[in-house]
Parts: structure tokens; sequence; C-alpha cells
């Protein structure tokens, strides 16, 4: 049995018998990349941060740089107000009451000219925070419709002709993720993600069965 290969130099050379077998499983090992069985896997070049490298559990400062502009996004703008709101007496008393009533509000359209969108909207919304410690921006402020139906203008009462559903941004996020090991026990690395944040309710028809 004869195996022949062509040199770089374009020399046609023909190995015969035991010793092609081996140039053919050397070509495999060179082309396809095969490694010894036991060998540590190939990770592709990360960087890896110590918890001393980190300010208060936020992202590398090299990576938030101007181009990413998270304080651009409406939920990284609304966290501190939503904080401050948190500090005032009696809001969590009120807080407390208004998730455990789950209620659509009604419309008043006297004081509704002195509140916000999210309140006098036929589709009203309130916030919260969502905090993920392994995710930059950490807190975000997430959207929840108030109501299934909608607001009728005329009444100031939910009706259920239309539906509230929410509306989505796709934002980027930072994850926070373990080092491969075993170079990087013990330290962490960031990844880029895509996420949909709700940011706010609009009303929609109905789905109708065909």
């Amino acid at each position: 049995m004869c195996v022949c290969t062509y040199a770089a130099i374009h020399v046609h050379v023909c190995i015969c018998g035991w010793l092609g077998a081996l140039v053919l499983l050397g070509a495999l090992v060179l082309c396809c990349g095969l490694r010894r069985p036991g060998s540590p896997p190939h990770h592709p070049q990360v960087h890896c941060y110590s918890a001393g490298e980190l300010r208060d559990g936020e992202a590398p400062a090299h990576l938030l740089g101007r181009s990413l502009r998270w304080d651009h996004y409406v939920p990284v703008q609304l966290v501190p107000q939503l904080e401050r709101l948190q500090e005032t007496p009696g809001h969590r008393r009120r807080r407390h009451r208004r998730h455990r009533e789950r209620a659509c509000p009604a419309l008043q359209l006297r004081t509704g000219l002195h509140s916000e969108p999210n309140e006098r909207s036929i589709s009203p919304w309130r916030y919260r925070i969502d905090e993920d410690e392994n995710r930059y921006p950490r807190k975000l402020a997430f959207a929840e419709c108030l109501c299934s139906g909608c607001v009728d203008v005329k009444t100031g009462r939910e009706t259920t002709s239309l539906n509230s559903v929410a509306i989505h941004q796709t934002m980027m996020v930072l994850r926070r993720k373990p080092c491969p090991r075993p170079t990087g026990l013990g330290l962490v690395t960031f990844e880029v993600d895509y996420i949909r944040v709700p940011v706010g309710c609009t009303c929609v028809l109905p789905r109708t069965g065909r």
C-alpha cells in the first residue's frame, strides 16, 4: 500500500507501508487540532480580575468607556429616583398595600395633569428595582403593568375591550462569571449579554382565535 502526498515545494513524494500511516496520523493531529487525553482544555484569552480590582462590585473602569454610556438608558436613570422615593416616610407601607391589592387604578382626570406619564396612561404601570449582583448595571428599573385591560377615558374604569402589554427595550449588560480554571481560581471575568427590559406598558387589541 502506498500513500502519496504533496510537499510544500510541490515535490511528489510517495511513502509506503506503516510509515505512510504514521504520516497521515500526524497530519490529522496537526490539521484537526486533536489533543492528547488528559490535556487541559483550550480557553480563549480572557481578562480575569480579583476582588481588590473591582470597586463595590462594579465592572472594571476600562470596560465602562464612553461608547457604552449606560446612563443614557431610562432603566438606569430611574434607579436613583426610585431609591429616594423608597426612603420617604410611609412609602414602604403604601408599596406593600398596592402590591397586595394589585388593582387597576381609576383614572382621575383632574389630578392626572400633575402626575407622571406612567400614572396618567390608560395602560398605567409602576416601577420596581431589579437587582442582580452578577450583572452590570447591578440595579435596573423594571416596569410592571397595573391592569390586565386598559382604562376607559370616559368612565375612568378598567375595560377588557383592550389589553395592557409591556413594552421592552433591548439593553446591553455585562455578566460577571468565574474565570476558567485552574489559572482563574477565585477570579472573575465579564461577558457581554443582551437582555429585554420592560420600560412601560401600552394598550393593544386582544388576541382573537380564528
